[in-house]
């Protein structure tokens, strides 16, 4: 049997799986998390029989543990810069707990929706799903929303390593404070001492996101008050910031999130340089900065050394105002303190950087695991914006702007012997088995946008700023970037590629917040014949029977793209 760290939440292990005594059943417990078998400070590659050159995609542990998670979706009120507000938590707190596990577990999370309104579902962001759909969490794609009072469990394989992070599929929750970090511990491309853990980044408004959408839709991207570090930050001379310590020679792993919603960071820390070893789940060949670029969704696991003077440094999470609408960007920062007993401020400078919105460079981010991309057959996509009838701002890619149904989810479409969808459905179906097919995303409006495909990493082929895509472009098929967000530049292109190797349905999405909800994103259903034999019906059916009654009382109306 394999102890897990508890985290603020129950876990259970192995088999013997009790029952929790609430939602938010709490143990104290502490115990160090299982590693394998020549996992070493001086040796990180090696995990049991496995090691960093595993093809997990086809290949990697099955460990025969289950680690099992309750989380409670409430409302609540904290202050997490200082300013109380009214939040939207998960077990009481804003990142909710960790998600943590060992590579080849498998993961049961059991969500309970204890909000006053509304529903929830939660996605396990980057998790590959393989051959596990219905538990992808996105209402309107995979599930029905889960209804007030209501619970929905959710059970995967880890079959990647590395970080990631959970949030809500529903609306603009998940900016309303529904997300948390997940650690699925594994090997690594570099050595490291310690674990410090997840440093997750996020926006921050002193109004709800629901309560700036109005202005999204009518004016742009609403100005974004602050933001925080894992959870906190000190505003206007209230709050508290987010503290790390070092000890001096020790390195550490830090798993960096970018959990905004409308916020492109530079990452860093003051003095110190990162080593980078992992984009999103992709294990990479280990490359050095300063600064890193992050966006919306995306993950890096970054070893920095304590190799400085001894004395406090700031961690800073900077803004872009090329692209990011924020009125504290000198002032998202968290302390790395050498002497845990200082309370001082640190006098550190920040490095030098370039105010731009663009992903680390392409040339950088080479995968450890090398993948060829063979013959794939593309077509083009198109981001663009316009108007409704109510002249709000709609997005779309492709050929329309993308409207789902909260109580008609395409997976149950599918199971109903559905082949046939609306234009705002936006499906593209891709019904052949084991083809690589390869998209050219394309925009001529000068704004970014972080594109995410869920059940699947995506190879980066070939990206363009203020650039068209022609078919000159040569695309790189030779073990090329790949992970599950990428930017597309401003006025550019960017084409992706992947393999139709796990059958459902697939939402891919602009992880700008407002642009999702606003239309920006679009569905695929992979190899159509095999989904049905993937849904759990009785889970399907009752978690929409109970949404049909929840609406049929409050009322409740779909006023967004309805992702």
């Amino acid at each position: 049997m394999i102890t897990l760290p508890l985290f603020g939440l129950f876990i259970a292990v192995a088999s013997a799986i009790p029952a929790p005594q609430a939602a938010t059943a709490v143990s104290t417990a502490s115990a160090a998390v299982a590693t394998c078998d020549g996992n070493t400070a001086s040796d990180r590659s090696v995990w049991c029989d496995y090691d960093t050159s595993t093809n997990y995609y086809t290949d990697g542990p099955t460990t025969g543990v289950t680690v099992e998670y309750w989380l409670e979706v409430t409302n609540t009120t904290l202050a997490p810069d200082g300013f109380e507000r009214i939040v939207l938590a998960v077990n009481g707190t804003v990142p909710g707990p960790t998600i943590e596990a060992n590579w080849g577990d498998t993961v049961v999370i059991h969500v309970t929706n204890s909000l006053a309104n509304n529903g929830t579902g939660i996605h396990w962001h980057g998790v590959r799903q393989n051959y596990t759909n219905m538990n992808d969490g996105v209402p309107s794609i995979t599930q029905c929303p889960i209804a007030p009072g209501e619970s929905m469990s959710y059970t995967w394989k880890a079959t990647q390593y590395g970080t990631s992070w959970y949030h809500s599929h529903f609306s603009l929750q998940a900016w309303e404070g529904v997300y948390g970090p997940i650690v699925i511990h594994g090997p690594a491309t570099g050595d490291y001492d310690d674990d410090f853990g997840a440093v997750v980044l996020s926006d921050w408004s002193h109004d709800t996101v629901d309560a700036l959408y109005t202005y999204a839709q009518v004016s742009g991207p609403p100005l974004m008050t602050t933001g925080l570090i894992n959870g906190l930050n000190a505003y206007n001379g209230s709050g508290t910031r987010f503290e790390g310590t070092f000890e001096s020679g020790t390195s550490y792993l830090l798993r960096v999130v970018n959990g905004a919603i409308d916020t492109h960071f530079k990452f860093s820390i003051d003095n110190h340089t990162m080593t980078v070893i992992a984009a999103d789940f992709v294990p990479i060949v280990p490359y050095a900065t300063d600064v890193l670029d992050i966006t919306m969704g995306q993950r890096y696991d970054v070893i920095v050394t304590a190799d400085q003077d001894t004395a406090n440094y700031w961690m800073r999470a900077i803004p872009q105002s090329e692209c990011s609408n924020n009125d504290d960007s000198d002032n998202i920062r968290a302390i790395i303190r050498y002497d845990s007993s200082s309370t001082d401020d640190p006098t550190s400078t920040a490095y030098d950087y370039t105010d731009d919105c663009i992903d680390e460079d392409v040339s950088d981010l080479v995968p450890f695991l090398s993948q060829t991309v063979v013959s794939p057959t593309g077509d083009d996509l198109t981001v663009a914006v316009g108007k409704n009838a109510n002249n709000l701002f709609r997005w779309q890619i492709g050929t329309d702007s993308f409207a789902v149904e909260w109580a008609d989810p395409t997976i149950l479409q599918v199971y109903n012997g559905e082949t046939s969808w609306s234009d705002e459905e936006c499906v593209y179906n891709l019904s052949t088995s084991e083809q690589w097919v390869y998209w050219v995303i394309e925009t001529t409006i000068p704004v970014p946008h972080p594109i995410h495909l869920h059940g699947h990493d995506f190879f980066i082929l070939a990206s363009g700023e203020f650039e068209t895509y022609s078919d000159s472009v040569t695309l790189n098929t030779d073990n090329p970037p790949r992970r599950d967000v990428a930017t597309l530049p401003t006025s550019g292109y960017l084409v992706i590629a992947f393999l139709t190797d796990n059958p459902g349905v697939w939402l891919m999405h602009c992880h700008i917040g407002w642009h999702t909800s606003e239309g920006l994103a679009l569905q695929f259903v992979e190899r159509s014949t095999e989904i049905s034999a993937l849904v759990d019906y009785d889970t399907l059916n009752s978690t929409c029977a109970a949404w049909e009654t929840y609406t049929a009382v409050s009322g409740v109306e779909e006023e967004d793209s309805g992702v």
